[in-house]
């Protein structure tokens, strides 16, 4: 955010409210936002907005509404000219994110959104990065459940490791335990993705690399392979892990957030640091049996939604857009990633983020909120950075901090 940015009418512009996610994150700003913070409802539709904010409560029956179609450059910059942050919902974003970052860095606002596509990351950090740094704009892309309790996790760990002096981080592994449920979004991001990069090998091949959000691929260490899709034996990661563990879902996407983090510090967390990220299935023998399963079905998904045939199919059992899981769905779910190293010096540490309420949703509202939140509120202690920045680069113990306040447990300890 620039300078001029801190006297504009609006902190705060929640972009997509009337979305699935959208919808938790306004309930959650109008319940937990400071009194002060000047918040506004932006989307397409002005009855749709209008009808939510009369759901919201009376801290935000004042709250403003502007009207901005994701395909309107003009009217996508007259909104981020208003406010200093935007944060937004609306994916997916390779569809419809592109010309409202564009406009936030126009216009020298910061935003935040919760993107889990690489290759829409990839083309903002080709098209924006330079630009925002220049005019000193923060662009925070997945400030969600992907990917912050990855990058934040790999953050409080180099600091228990960093302040004992125990070396930089080594082998790394993310052990991800979840429940929740799956909303049309995210499943259209994925449909998105695949769309996108099928006609195009090239595409393919970067959306498949393990440095695809790299600041600066030629100089990152050669590590051999990065194995960020695998089947691992728990006792291969850690003494106190049991059974064996599945690829997890999202791990494809937050390792390259987690590398590009190192990438833009300097390589502080090591030059030997390698990252992966599996999900676990129980201790019980058929672990493995149960982390081969989980691997079929997810590539049976990717392939399913490759094919025209069982496309059409899919197309019609999975949620569609705007859908989400229930109510109850989300007020049971929780998550616990657990995260494992061995430094260079041979010294074991773990780091924990877990947090109550489905992960992709309620809890995801809460990370986006209070993300925002910091750039709005606590703007003098973010680390002197800008561009098209990671979570942990662009707000790191700032957002820590919120986090903790809201309920997480983020930690970090020897093993």
């Amino acid at each position: 955010m620039t300078d001029s940015a801190r006297d504009r009418e609006l902190d705060l512009v929640l972009y997509g409210a009337t979305g699935f996610v959208g919808r938790l994150l306004a309930d959650y700003l109008a319940r937990t936002a400071p009194d002060g913070v000047r918040i506004a409802l932006a989307g397409r539709s002005h009855p749709k907005l209008e009808a939510l904010r009369t759901t919201l409560g009376p801290r935000a029956a004042n709250w403003p509404i502007l009207i901005a179609d994701s395909q309107d450059p003009l009217a996508l910059v007259e909104l981020a000219a208003r406010t200093q942050v935007v944060a937004t919902t609306v994916g997916p974003y390779a569809k419809y994110g592109a010309e409202l970052v564009g406009a936030c860095v126009a216009a020298g606002t910061d935003y935040v959104d919760l993107t889990g596509e690489v290759l829409f990351a990839r083309d903002s950090i080709d098209a924006h990065h330079e630009k925002a740094r220049a005019g000193g704009v923060r662009i925070v892309h997945s400030c969600g459940y992907d990917s912050i309790p990855s990058d934040l996790g790999v953050h409080v760990l180099y600091q228990a490791v960093r302040a004992d002096g125990a070396g930089d981080l080594g082998e790394t592994t993310l052990v991800a335990s979840l429940r929740g449920g799956v909303s049309g979004g995210t499943i259209d991001s994925l449909r998105t993705q695949i769309d996108a990069s099928r006609p195009h090998p090239a595409l393919r091949r970067l959306a498949a690399s393990p440095y695809s959000l790299s600041p600066d691929r030629t100089a990152e260490p050669d590590l051999g392979r990065q194995s960020d899709i695998a089947i691992v034996n728990g006792a291969d990661i850690a003494p106190t892990v049991r059974g064996w563990t599945a690829p997890f879902v999202m791990g494809s996407y937050n390792t390259r957030v987690v590398r590009r983090s190192n990438a833009l510090r300097g390589y502080l967390y090591g030059r030997t640091f390698k990252y992966r990220e599996v999900m676990s299935v129980g201790g019980s023998r058929l672990s493995r049996l149960y982390a081969g399963s989980v691997a079929a079905i997810l590539g049976g998904l990717v392939l399913g939604l490759s094919v025209r045939p069982t496309r059409y199919l899919l197309d019609r059992i999975l949620p569609a857009p705007g859908q989400g899981p229930s109510e109850k769905t989300q007020r049971d779910g929780y998550f616990a990633m657990d995260l494992y190293t061995t430094t260079t010096t041979g010294a074991r540490y773990t780091a924990r983020v877990k947090g109550d309420g489905d992960p992709g949703y309620r809890a995801t509202a809460v990370m986006l909120g209070e993300s925002a939140l910091s750039l709005v509120l606590d703007r003098d202690r973010l680390p002197d950075t800008a561009g098209v920045l990671t979570p942990a680069t662009a707000l790191g113990d700032v957002l820590v901090d919120r986090l903790r306040g809201a309920g997480l447990e983020i930690s970090a300890r020897t093993l």
